[in-house]
């Protein structure tokens, strides 16, 4: 079960990092788009491993000799992704209207990479419904703490909390490709 905590709170740098971007554009009253960025982020960080541990499910008997390297590459990609993120710019001007099409388009963009993680839970011993509802509440306090710290100190944190993050996937990978 310590995997699926690594595991969460590794999945939701992105969304943390994206909230603290949000709340240094917002540095007045972030209350309600605090709320709001946790509810789009976990709702959608919850759904998509879900998604993905299902889709794995349906072909681990093909290759399920393969299944430990599949499951690495993947988390070592997105472990790399996120990496290579960090030392990019941070939250786009173009985002600044926190309507409710920009969190969606967050939200499923920050969601993608916990898709293909989902892959990853079919190899642990764990209950895929637990797992992905502690990857969401983990997401969902993340992003709420993200904007409130954005709000306080701006972007510094942003890209540390990406790289953070990739860091854990990778290592997680290697956990897996290991055992």
């Amino acid at each position: 079960m310590i995997e699926v905590l690594f595991l969460a709170i590794a999945l939701s740098m992105d969304a943390f990092a994206v909230s603290v971007g949000l709340g240094s554009k917002q540095k007045e009253k972030p209350t309600a788009l605090a709320f709001m960025a946790g509810a789009y982020f976990g709702l959608f960080q919850a759904l998509m491993p879900l998604v993905g541990y299902l889709g794995g499910k349906g072909v681990l008997s093909w290759i399920d000799a393969y299944a430990p390297c599949v499951a690495f590459l993947l988390l070592v990609l997105i472990g790399g992704k996120m990496i290579y993120e960090s030392f990019s710019e941070g939250i786009e001007e173009d985002m600044l209207q926190t309507t409710h099409r920009i969190m969606l388009m967050l939200a499923i963009a920050t969601s993608i990479d916990a898709m293909a993680a989902g892959f990853a839970l079919t190899l642990l011993d764990v209950n895929p419904f637990v797992a992905c509802f502690i990857i969401g509440m983990t997401t969902y306090a993340f992003s709420v703490a993200g904007v409130f710290i954005g709000a306080k100190s701006g972007t510094w944190l942003e890209s540390k909390a990406e790289l953070f993050g990739g860091i854990v996937l990778v290592l997680i990978g290697l956990k897996i490709l290991l055992e």
